[in-house]
């Protein structure tokens, strides 16, 4: 077998650890040093070393171990320099750092280590760092403080199996509709930010602002209308107005608890369009 193994040093690093592992398995079963050495053509010396590791750490110190420097060799940023990069992240937004943008990316990162330690790297490596601090690519949530657990299952349990039934029954329309507010201060997209928490970004004071009314049905179709004015009972009925006059059947519409809703205009602007419309259930937030 001497002849084929030759110079061990050239085989692949899996035929070393088989190798190894062969050969301690001879001295294992009472063949002598000597003997093992020449059958696998290897030098007294090296079984030796394999015998000593073996009987140190068993098999675990003969396996094959991967080639190379250790993966934090090469990272250009020290210890000390990952942290101060990973706290700037969590604590402020890119324009208090004095760069553009309120929402951290690879690019954003990139330019504040740039700088910072005058080092140049790239997305993918940018994205091995942030990952490896724990960082994960977010999109803000937002959620109402006045929410009730409870009354949202109940929501979904009860109230939705009502409301689906009776749209089946008439052969309508189920639409979720909704008043929004659209501001010049508006922060959309994802950030960087510790896993398992919400980043929270701050915004301006300064804004200006434009109001829409919309409404979504369960097929994903949206309908909407722009308005300048605050949300009243008067712009609800235009709004209603507007989208019967989309459909040629009854439209069943999931609304919230504003005020709006519920005032006399729109019951009478319901009351009038019996075949048109009809305002179900207030959904919880």
């Amino acid at each position: 077998m001497s002849d084929l193994v030759g110079d061990a040093r050239h085989l692949s690093p899996s035929v070393q650890e088989a190798l190894r592992l062969r050969a301690v398995a001879a001295l294992v079963a009472g063949r002598d040093r000597e003997d093992v050495a020449a059958v696998f053509g290897v030098s007294l010396k090296a079984v030796d070393t394999w015998w000593a590791k073996w009987q140190a750490g068993g098999r675990e110190a003969l396996v094959m171990r991967p080639r190379g420097k250790p993966v934090w060799v090469h990272q250009l940023l020290g210890e000390a320099e990952q942290t101060a990069v990973r706290q700037a992240v969590l604590d402020h937004r890119p324009c208090d750092v004095g760069l553009s943008g309120q929402l951290w990316t690879r690019r954003l990162v990139g330019e504040l280590i740039a700088r910072l330690y005058r080092l140049r790297l790239t997305e993918p490596g940018l994205g091995k760092y942030l990952r490896r601090w724990g960082l994960s690519f977010q999109r803000s949530d937002k959620r109402a403080v006045e929410q009730d657990p409870e009354a949202v299952r109940r929501w979904h349990e009860e109230t939705w199996s009502a409301i689906w039934a009776k749209a089946k029954k008439d052969g309508g329309e189920v639409l979720f509709a909704d008043q929004v507010g659209i501001r010049s201060d508006q922060v959309t997209g994802r950030t960087w930010g510790e896993k398992g928490k919400t980043p929270v970004v701050r915004r301006t004071g300064n804004r200006f602002s434009v109001n829409a009314m919309s409404a979504i049905s369960t097929k994903g179709r949206m309908y909407f209308m722009v308005f300048a004015e605050s949300f009243t009972a008067e712009v609800m009925c235009r709004f209603l107005d507007r989208l019967a006059g989309h459909f040629d059947r009854k439209v069943h519409l999931v609304v919230d608890g504003h005020s709006a809703h519920r005032s006399k205009k729109v019951r009478d602007w319901l009351a009038a369009h019996p075949d048109d419309v009809d305002v179900l259930a207030r959904a919880e937030h």
